[in-house]
């Protein structure tokens, strides 16, 4: 028996199964801009953390980077390995394709930090890597943040260094087990992101990954409509006219 009311000479008619049918649809579309809410609190998060750690220099001491809040600024010396760097693929900046570079820093109490040294444009034959040689004899100072290394949207997207004698290595979105792997040796579990204004980077415009909050928000918004309109065509559909 279908849901029905009357009003004066109007009568609203829905079957039970374009009732279900609707609210289902309408508590997907709130879960979906709930989600998309408390995703745009958690990157206003993000880059109040990433706006507090640029205050200050934190030393690394003898702790891992692990232990430092994500965004920390830390002040490393050490001396890079130019031999062994690797392509970080799939990254893009100012709209254009190209590959973040990553060399290892040996520190003096003989561990190795991953630094992110900025993004550089791909060449036009993918067969060809950009010259990224660096003359590592001297000693190096490096300035910048502690983070993460990107994480791929979908499993497809993460592809391993190659373990062999070929360098540099080019990778997409590897964890840092897997460039341990590659280089023979443990690795500090996070990379430093290279200030935009210490010596022997590239272009470097460091920022919280991911969509924004505002963005976020939006999408929240938009969900929410979408379950307002779900309910607003429910109720006009089963209207029915009364006779003239």
């Amino acid at each position: 028996m279908p849901l029905s009311l009357k009003i004066g000479r109007f009568r609203w008619s829905a079957t039970w199964a374009m009732t279900l049918l609707t609210m289902a649809a309408v508590v997907l579309f709130l879960d979906l801009g709930r989600w998309q809410w408390h995703r745009a609190l958690q990157k206003r998060a993000q880059a109040a953390s990433f706006n507090a750690g640029g205050q200050a220099v934190t030393p690394l001491a003898g702790r891992t980077s692990a232990a430092l809040a994500r965004y920390a600024q830390v002040l490393l010396q050490g001396s890079y390995d130019g031999q062994h760097q690797f392509l970080l693929d799939n990254m893009s900046h100012a709209g254009q394709p190209g590959y973040q570079v990553l060399t290892p820093l040996q520190l003096a109490d003989g561990r190795t930090v991953i630094v992110n040294r900025g993004w550089v444009a791909g060449t036009a034959s993918r067969a060809r890597l950009p010259n990224i040689d660096l003359d590592a004899a001297a000693p190096v100072t490096a300035l910048g943040r502690l983070d993460d290394l990107p994480v791929a949207g979908i499993a497809l997207g993460h592809v391993a260094p190659a373990l062999d004698a070929r360098w540099p290595k080019v990778t997409s979105f590897p964890t840092m087990a897997d460039l341990a792997a590659a280089l023979g040796r443990p690795l500090e579990p996070r990379q430093l992101l290279l200030d935009p204004g210490q010596p022997l980077g590239y272009a470097r415009d460091w920022h919280p990954g991911g969509l924004g909050a505002a963005r976020h928000l939006s999408y929240a918004v938009q969900w929410w409509a979408f379950a307002a309109l779900a309910l607003g065509l429910y109720g006009y559909l089963n209207w029915q006219k009364p006779p003239r």
